[in-house]
């Protein structure tokens, strides 16, 4: 009777962690089995509880079927001592923990595996931003002005304000120089001494203080 059990159980060995990058995933289930079953349905299932099932997969010595939860892409495939699924086009909520679960069919006894630890499944999205359809309105920037144009008005501009400048400065300094002249000029009015005011001195000649050249 014991060596029966131990001839009909079935071990179930699967990797802990799985990293998924390019939304493609491949679970090795690797298994053991010494009983005289001839055919067999390997299933995938997802969460703690094992409530959802994935794929499966069954086989016998003539014949493999397959199928697929609608909400996933999958598909399983046996090759001697493991099963293996392969997923594709993931996303980030299929990120869970995942059981292989191994049955022995026919003929009697029906056997499966124990709960395995299970396989993280961990799905790494990549965030890529999308324009709209519908073009945003932005006022189109105004052209620069090129640098060669801003520099020769810069430039036309300093040489008139000198010029403007000269221009004043000299108008200033000719017009001081025409005031120092005008400031020289000495009165050359005829003047006559005081005793001699009818000797053909015009009435309007002041007359001459001699008192000043005496000595």
């Amino acid at each position: 009777f014991l060596p029966s059990l131990l001839e009909n159980k079935i071990l179930v060995a699967q990797r802990p962690l799985l990293i998924v990058a390019n939304k493609t995933a491949t679970l090795v289930c690797n298994y053991t089995y010494n009983g005289t079953g001839k055919e067999f349905r390997a299933s995938l299932h997802k969460g703690t509880d094992s409530a959802v099932e994935v794929c499966f997969i069954s086989w016998n010595m003539t014949k493999i079927s397959s199928n697929s939860n609608k909400e996933f892409n999958c598909q399983g495939i046996h090759d001697k001592d493991k099963v293996i699924f392969n997923l594709w086009n993931m996303n980030a909520n299929q990120t869970d923990i995942y059981f292989c679960k191994i049955e022995a069919m026919y003929p009697p006894p029906y056997v499966y595996n124990e709960k395995s630890n299970g396989t993280v499944i961990h799905v790494k999205v990549f965030f890529v931003l999308f324009l709209k359809e519908t073009p945003i309105q932005t006022q189109e920037p105004q052209s620069a002005i090129p640098l060669w144009i801003m520099v020769a008005v810069t430039g036309v501009l300093a040489f008139y304000s000198m010029l403007i400048t000269a221009v004043f400065i000299n108008y200033w300094q000719k017009s001081k120089k025409s005031m120092y002249h005008q400031s020289d000029y000495m009165n050359m009015t005829p003047r006559h001494p005081p005793y001699q005011k009818n000797k053909g001195y015009p009435s309007y000649a002041p007359t001459r203080d001699y008192t000043a050249y005496r000595s």
